[in-house]
């Protein structure tokens, strides 16, 4: 699994906001900057987590598991 994401990060008003750019719906709102980036860090391990027991239980049984590199 990747390690590494890009975060876009932005002050609006009093509000930090975010997202990770290479995943979609990975978005948060925070007080401050800091903050953000932990709920940024949270969320994505989240979303992975769902989207890859999302991709095994489509897959059923009998699959293999491939690394790819782009």
């Amino acid at each position: 699994m990747k390690s590494s994401y890009t975060a876009i990060v932005k002050q609006e008003g009093e509000w930090w906001i975010g997202w990770i750019e290479e995943v979609p719906g990975v978005n948060c709102q925070e007080a401050t900057r800091d903050e953000l980036l932990e709920s940024l860090k949270i969320t994505l391990r989240e979303a992975l987590e769902l989207n890859r027991t999302d991709a095994i239980g489509a897959a059923g049984g009998d699959f293999e598991e491939l690394e790819i590199a782009v």
